[in-house]
């Protein structure tokens, strides 16, 4: 059951992402997340949400970053300021293959993102440094952490410096260890629930007005809308596939199948019809019991 607007907290997608590419507060609370998770202040230069990469090849993968956010960090190489580059991803995805494969998802949007910001004929001291943040509501290591920082060291000798501007951020709201500032413990429990209640301190109280003015914008409510539709059509579309695809695969075992079948089959797109179908052809004994009774 899809969730009312107003219960939304900032996990959930649609809520985050409309925040934080909202034209008026999206900068201004992509600053207050930063500033608090690394307990210093930043210098925006630009917010990309939603920012979408993909492969060269239309046969490669692509991949969609929640939030793309470039920092001026001070840093000169040579003659060039060097910038870091944020990816800020919620994710609530927590069966186990997620959970299994969220390193592996890390480093590709890295890997992603390194691609595409390195100029053609340009150095490797040009390489942007690059910080991965997630925010979770389950525990992706199982430790209990708060935060888990990850970064590649040297295993032979680990207190040697291996600096290669890589860094991810696993933020666990429900964490109980680990030594981390006051405001950021504030914020994980404020970002799983989005409440006045736990707007605890300034800054809070801030993302929490700016919460309140988009869930109640009358444009917001359309969108949402929208995206529940398109959520539901695209659960509806995925059964409608699977059960015709069992319904072939079951007559298949029976026999080759007709195109005039095939095709009746693939046109249909009642869902109730296509889950007869399906117990049908698996109690068939032919392709013609099946034709007669469906």
């Amino acid at each position: 059951m899809k969730k009312k607007l107003e219960e939304l907290n900032l996990l959930d997608d649609f809520l985050f992402g409309t925040l934080i590419s909202h034209p008026v507060y999206g900068e201004h609370f992509a600053e207050i997340l930063i500033k608090t998770i690394l307990n210093r202040d930043v210098k925006i230069i630009k917010v990309v949400p939603q920012m979408n990469y993909y492969g060269q090849d239309t046969d490669r993968h692509g991949a969609r970053l929640d939030v793309y956010i470039e920092e001026e960090d001070g840093v000169v190489q040579g003659d060039v300021q060097l910038s870091s580059i944020y990816d800020i991803e919620p994710d609530q995805n927590e069966d186990r293959i997620s959970k299994e494969s969220l390193p592996r998802r890390v480093r590709f949007y890295r890997s992603t993102i390194d691609v595409r910001n390195l100029q053609s004929g340009a150095d490797y001291d040009r390489l942007k440094n690059v910080i991965i943040i997630m925010l979770l509501p389950y525990d992706p290591f199982g430790y209990g952490r708060m935060m888990y920082t990850v970064r590649n060291k040297c295993i032979e000798e680990p207190e040697m410096t291996y600096e290669d501007g890589a860094l991810n951020l696993f933020l666990y709201t429900k964490g109980k260890i680990g030594a981390i500032s006051q405001e950021l413990k504030e914020l994980l429990q404020y970002l799983e629930s989005t409440t006045w209640n736990n707007a605890v301190n300034e800054p809070l109280r801030e993302v929490q007005s700016m919460v309140d003015k988009v869930k109640y914008d009358k444009e917001v409510s359309i969108s949402y809308m929208k995206s529940y539709e398109r959520d539901w059509m695209m659960r509806n579309e995925g059964r409608t596939e699977e059960r015709v695809e069992s319904i072939k695969d079951f007559l298949s075992d029976l026999g080759p199948i007709p195109e005039s079948v095939t095709a009746q089959i693939e046109s249909e797109t009642n869902l109730d019809t296509l889950k007869r179908w399906v117990k049908l052809a698996a109690r068939s004994d032919s392709i013609e019991e099946f034709l007669q009774k469906m």
